[in-house]
């Protein structure tokens, strides 16, 4: 199943954020957690079109988009 970039992105970010949580919302961990969240994604380690846990959390406006 195929999904829209956007649909990528959202998986990507709340993955990115759970990680980034994990690490006590370090700063300096922000790129690294986006980095490995894509790496997860593109390994097939998230599934697409699943909600991750915490998934319902707000999004977060210093977090990486890209």
């Amino acid at each position: 199943m195929a999904i829209s970039q956007a649909e990528r992105v959202e998986q990507i970010k709340r993955r990115a954020r759970e990680l980034w949580e994990a690490e006590g919302l370090a700063p300096d961990r922000e790129q690294a957690c986006w980095d490995k969240a894509v790496e997860e994604f593109e390994g097939g380690r998230i599934p697409a079109g699943r909600k991750q846990p915490g998934s319902d959390a707000t999004e977060d406006p210093d977090l990486p988009t890209s």
